[in-house]
């Protein structure tokens, strides 16, 4: 993982279009963490009609940590958000630009964000509430499914959990 608001090491040149970077809400300047939001309000709000507010204060507690991929203008292209979470870990907030949703970011950055737990807490397990739609493809991470259907923010979600070691 790398360090908070470092990046990590970029592959061989010509090869890697994007960045990985990890930092505390403290650590973001204001257009860094201005494109998140952007991105999130986007995704969320506007193209999945979210009834729920994005920004909802978890950021600020602490030891939430924003996981993200930007491109060579700085443009945030992937984005998550790993919390602590009442003994466990908690992914959410995981969004891809709309023009790079067949790049493997999704699933990059959800790798990225589990290295972040296991940094953090390796005994702890994962939880998400996955958009229903997408649970196979969060099984296919080593998520199963606790619990039923649900609505969030209007969408349907569906409890998942990834056991800590796995």
């Amino acid at each position: 993982m790398p360090e908070p608001g470092a990046a990590a090491a970029p592959a061989a040149a010509g090869t890697e279009p994007w960045t990985l970077r990890v930092a505390l809400l403290a650590e973001l300047d204001a257009p860094t963490f201005y494109r998140i939001a952007a991105l999130r309000e986007a995704v969320f709000c506007i193209e999945q009609g979210a009834t729920d507010a994005d920004l909802d204060g978890r950021e600020l507690e602490d030891g939430t940590r924003l996981v993200w991929f930007e491109d060579a203008a700085g443009e945030v292209v992937a984005q998550a958000r790993v919390l602590v979470d009442d003994g466990a870990m908690r992914i959410g907030r995981l969004v891809v630009r709309a023009d790079h949703r067949r790049d493997g970011l999704g699933r990059r950055t959800m790798l990225a964000a589990l290295d972040v737990c296991a940094e953090l807490a390796p005994e702890l397990d994962v939880h998400i509430d996955a958009q229903a739609h997408l649970e196979d493809w969060y099984a296919s991470m080593g998520y199963r499914t606790v619990g039923g259907e649900f609505l969030e923010a209007g969408i349907p979600h569906v409890p998942m959990v990834r056991p800590a070691g796995v």
